[in-house]
């Protein structure tokens, strides 16, 4: 485990090293950057470093937006949010919404959806029912107008 964690120092190394160098406004920096963060949160999972693990996907996704992989970033959050929901729900939830607002905003409403629930569950958990019904509700939302596009595709089609 000890050695993984060495291994995902040295890999966030080599990616902030990317990031420093004089060429910062590159896309392909980034895009190298986010691939080393990655890995490098990879290893940190391995070690069993959850909290690193997951500030570590947070860096990646920090990358991917500035590509604008929008899609990427969201998926690297969620990474993010299963690390820590390992330690701190909080970070989970924080990570799960960063997620929802991206995937919303690239038309992903069933993924946004998705994880809406999974932050009402969290809520749930931890017994904030209030928060917990709030998120429910936005995806039970996020579920009609994915399924009201799919309607309006259909009757288009005819």
């Amino acid at each position: 485990m000890a050695d993984q964690i060495v291994r995902g120092q040295e890999l966030a190394r080599k990616a902030e090293n990317k990031l420093c160098c004089c060429c910062v406004f590159f896309a392909s920096n980034n895009e190298d950057a986010a691939e080393l963060f990655r890995k490098s949160a990879n290893s940190f999972k391995l070690g069993k470093s959850w909290d690193k693990a997951g500030s570590v996907f947070i860096r990646a996704a920090e990358c991917h937006m500035k590509t604008d992989s929008k899609y990427d970033a969201a998926n690297a959050y969620v990474d993010a949010a299963n690390c820590y929901k390992k330690t701190s729900k909080k970070g989970a939830i924080s990570c799960l919404n960063q997620a929802v607002t991206i995937f919303a905003e690239i038309g992903r409403h069933i993924m946004a959806a998705k994880y809406c629930k999974e932050i009402g569950e969290l809520y749930e958990l931890n017994q904030d029912i209030e928060h917990a019904k709030s998120y429910f509700e936005r995806a039970a939302e996020l579920y009609e107008i994915e399924d009201a596009n799919a309607t309006t595709s259909v009757i288009s089609a005819n």
